[in-house]
């Protein structure tokens, strides 16, 4: 039974996502670390691209990890330390990226094209209901038809 329970338990942890934050990167005040961690999965390793820096285990991400702990720990706010680290690298740095000016089509996009594609359909769905009526075919251009159909 106690075999069973340990085989249970190893199966559902491998399931939790594995955080590639290292034992040394961990700051002593629990509410900072807390910080640091929400922090770290609001940002995109520049490596992995689709992982937050917290999920990582490339060099720069953990480069990200510690400079993101450091600034906490000199006293910088949240949105202190996400504009420093913005300010270095760019918008491309944010898992999600903000609402401006800028960033209007890339947030814009899915909606435009699912109007395009609706519309689409519709033009698409009108003209098969609609049809192409088609003009009977005379006597000169039957007889033709079947010459060819039987050559």
């Amino acid at each position: 039974m106690i075999r069973l329970l340990l085989a249970l338990f190893l199966c559902l942890s491998s399931v939790l996502p594995a955080l590639a934050v290292n034992p040394d990167e961990v700051l002593a005040d629990p509410a900072l670390e807390a910080r640091a961690r929400a922090i770290s999965a609001k940002l995109r390793c520049m490596v992995c691209q689709n992982q937050s820096i917290d999920d990582s285990n490339a060099e720069l991400a953990k480069d990200l990890r510690v400079l993101v702990r450091e600034r906490l720990t000199n006293g910088d706010t949240d949105e202190a330390v996400i504009a420093y680290v913005v300010s270095r690298y760019g918008e491309f740095v944010l898992l999600k990226p903000r609402f401006e000016a800028k960033t209007v089509i890339l947030w814009g996009m899915p909606v435009i094209l699912l109007l395009c594609g609706g519309v689409a359909l519709v033009v698409a769905a009108r003209r098969r209901s609609a049809g192409m009526p088609g003009t009977p075919l005379s006597d000169k251009e039957r007889e033709e038809l079947d010459k060819l159909l039987r050559s």
